[in-house]
């Protein structure tokens, strides 16, 4: 297929690396910076882009990877030149039906990963999930999908707000508590490569086992020297004593049926 990739930030430029190697030909790439669209553009040896109004009306399939705030923006630029080629986004948490209106076949592509662009990652792994408009549609996307992954589902626009909110937690929130690991130690000269075996560790558990059998640690049957010690330690950081504290609740709520709680967020440990 001919494809315009919409987009050359993370999600852009895994995915259509991994279509060009599948034999699909990236025609175009746009941009609303030159330098953005030049840089995906010469690494796929393409045309690149930042005006929206002259992108190519010859391709099969446009691709919007874009922040979701842009899509009801360009949308109805880029469908308005060729109302009958295959329009899709990868947005999890917007809906399929921001196309209606303006084009004729239309759908969601949303591989569930996280991208950077100095890390090109094996997309067969990546599970994509797909929505079409219609059912011929959906069959064009899937065989989009098959070219790149081996893991391809049918999920609604309502289903995925929960496979993206899901993400958020598995995802972001973990990097985020990474990233809080990594700012204790360094205040204690201490290097954050001493956490990738214990990080390495928990990952490959829940290949196994459910997260709730997996999760260890000082809140699941509540050992309240060890944490009000650690609350102690962060006293200089209200917020993020405030995380560990909610966290912690958290743990011990999910390990142990409610009439059973010892602890609570809101006990006297400080």
């Amino acid at each position: 297929m001919r494809i315009v990739m919409i987009g050359a930030g993370r999600l852009a430029t895994n995915l259509s690396v991994a279509l060009q190697k599948a034999g699909h030909e990236i025609a175009q790439v746009y941009s609303r910076t030159m330098a953005s669209a030049s840089a995906l553009a010469t690494f796929l040896n393409t045309e690149a882009t930042d005006q929206a109004e002259t992108l190519r009306t010859d391709a099969d399939v446009y691709v919007f990877s874009i922040k979701d705030a842009a899509l009801p923006h360009l949308i109805p630029v880029v469908c308005r030149n060729n109302i009958r080629a295959l329009f899709v986004h990868t947005a999890g948490s917007m809906p399929m039906n921001i196309f209606e209106g303006h084009a004729e076949r239309y759908g969601v592509f949303y591989p569930m990963q996280t991208f950077s662009k100095e890390r090109i990652v094996d997309f067969a792994d990546i599970p994509v999930f797909l929505e079409g408009c219609n059912e011929e549609t959906f069959r064009q996307m899937e065989m989009l999908a098959q070219s790149v992954s081996h893991q391809v589902m049918r999920l609604s626009t309502e289903d995925r707000k929960f496979l993206h909110l899901a993400a958020v937690f598995a995802c972001n929130f973990a990097n985020h508590c990474y990233e809080l690991s990594a700012e204790i130690l360094e205040r204690h000269g201490i290097p954050f490569d001493v956490m990738l075996p214990l990080i390495d560790e928990t990952a490959a558990k829940v290949h196994h086992l459910s997260p709730k059998e997996a999760q260890t640690g000082p809140a699941v049957r509540y050992d309240e020297n060890v944490i009000r010690a650690h609350t102690t330690l962060l006293k200089d950081r209200p917020t993020v004593q405030q995380i560990y504290q909610t966290m912690s609740h958290s743990i011990h709520q999910t390990a142990l049926p409610n009439e059973e709680l010892v602890y609570s967020p809101n006990s006297n440990i400080r």
